[in-house]
């Protein structure tokens, strides 16, 4: 079998080792390589060493940008503290390009739904909004949570990945381990998302992940096939959620809401 292939480190090259010469107007901060099995051979991420306020999202998203790093707001004093204690394994991922989201998502639903319950197939694309620009949407997502919102600690940081989605790749998060244990495959569903809703991924946890929408379903009957994906993806949104049923949730969490959240235990 060929090593797997790493998302954005090997596709992308990594301006992280040369940050502090690209002139950037970036706060104190700290480079960090490590995972499970000890350094990787290049950072991983760049993470700011003070608590992120509003507006420094927006203030920081469009010069990294064109030298391909991607901003996120990183939760470093949950559970697992800072990204050094999340186990991160950049070398088991494959790539999120190799994967079809709607097979990754049907898998997932057999392995998680009931006996005798087919998977219903992707939710169709919704239309989006003339004025919603997913940049946009991001920043007022990561403002609302870094003025008092639930993170615990929350930093920011900058990955090397070509888009929102490979984010979690890139970085070998294993938050979404006990689920599945290729995170390019959950990648793979968060492009899709990211082409029909306009999703980016704006906060990592140790387990936790919660992305800005753009495009949310409008209609019940929309959020209800687009829960059926949620639930794939993440089961535990039921299992372990407030909605005892997927058209609750859809009511409930989908239906113009602006961001989704996911977790795994």
């Amino acid at each position: 079998m060929a090593a797997p292939t790493v998302t954005g480190m090997a596709t992308l090259p990594n301006p992280l080792p040369r940050l502090a010469s690209l002139g950037l107007a970036l706060p104190p901060g700290r480079l960090i390589d490590t995972t499970d099995e000890g350094p990787w051979h290049e950072p991983l991420l760049w993470l700011a060493d003070d608590l992120a306020a509003p507006g420094t999202w927006d203030a920081l998203r469009h010069a990294p940008r064109a030298l391909g790093l991607l901003p996120v707001t990183i939760e470093a004093d949950g559970s697992q503290g800072a990204p050094e204690g999340w186990d991160l394994m950049p070398g088991e991922m494959s790539y999120p390009g190799d994967h079809d989201a709607e097979e990754v998502l049907a898998d997932l639903w057999e392995a998680s739904a009931a006996e005798g319950e087919e998977w219903p197939g992707l939710a169709e694309e919704p239309e989006a909004a003339e004025d919603d620009d997913p940049d946009t949407v991001a920043a007022e997502i990561a403002d609302s949570l870094l003025a008092g919102g639930p993170l615990k600690d929350p930093r920011l940081a900058l990955v090397p990945a070509r888009r929102s989605a490979d984010i979690p790749t890139a970085i070998g998060w294993t938050g979404p381990m006990n689920h599945e244990g290729d995170t390019a495959r959950i990648s793979a569903v968060l492009r899709s998302w990211e082409d029909r809703y306009g999703i980016r991924v704006v906060a990592l946890g140790f387990d936790h992940l919660l992305v800005s929408v753009a495009a949310p379903p409008t209609t019940l009957s929309d959020a209800q096939a687009l829960a059926a994906e949620h639930f794939a993806f993440c089961p535990d949104i039921i299992w372990q959620g407030s909605d005892t049923t997927l058209a609750e949730y859809a009511e409930r969490r989908l239906v113009g809401r602006p961001a989704w959240h996911f977790w795994w235990d």
